[in-house]
């Protein structure tokens, strides 16, 4: 398992040989060292931070989201949402910390934009990172003060409409980056 603290971007983390238990505790180690005890984890040189829940900052979600995907399933006639886990973003959750510090030299567009979040059912600005060389895209909402963003996910573009969806939403950035 240390082997994959010492991978660098672009490789990949080797971790679909682990069980699962194994592999959440890799994934696990990846995230803390990056994320969670790095005091200096900014981007525009505003703080990053983890959403909250309840009024607690919760990390234990933005793990999930980074390493999870989200997928609508028909239950008792319903259609419900679960999290599974997503291998491709598990793969590449220790290259969220170079796109964030901006220390790679891929083709990369960063902007902002106001999208509609329908689970909260407002418009909000959204930041993102969208690195178009790996198809890779890391997204930050800024938070109300303007002055940190929260990371809400990151994940790679492995579906046939992932670098359509990016290129709308490309054409609709705004003159300031959030």
């Amino acid at each position: 398992m240390a082997f994959n603290l010492a991978k660098k971007y672009p490789e990949l983390l080797e971790i679909m040989h682990y069980n699962e238990f194994e592999r959440k505790k890799s994934l696990r180690a990846i995230f803390d060292r990056n994320i969670t005890d790095n005091d200096s984890f900014k981007f525009n040189d505003k703080q990053i931070r983890p959403t909250k829940k309840d009024g607690e900052i919760d990390l234990s979600t933005v793990f999930h989201h980074l390493t999870t995907e989200e997928v609508e399933e028909m239950e008792n006639g319903k259609k419900v949402t679960h999290r599974y886990f997503e291998k491709d973003r598990s793969m590449r959750l220790h290259w969220i910390k170079p796109h964030i510090e901006l220390s790679i030299n891929d083709k990369i567009e960063y902007f902002s934009i106001i999208e509609r979040d329908e689970k909260k059912r407002v418009d909000v600005t959204r930041t993102y990172i969208y690195n178009i060389t790996q198809k890779y895209v890391v997204v930050l909402e800024p938070q109300n003060s303007k002055l940190d963003y929260y990371l809400l996910t990151a994940y790679y573009l492995n579906r046939d409409y992932g670098e359509k969806m990016m290129g709308k939403k490309l054409k609709k950035k705004l003159d300031v980056l959030y």
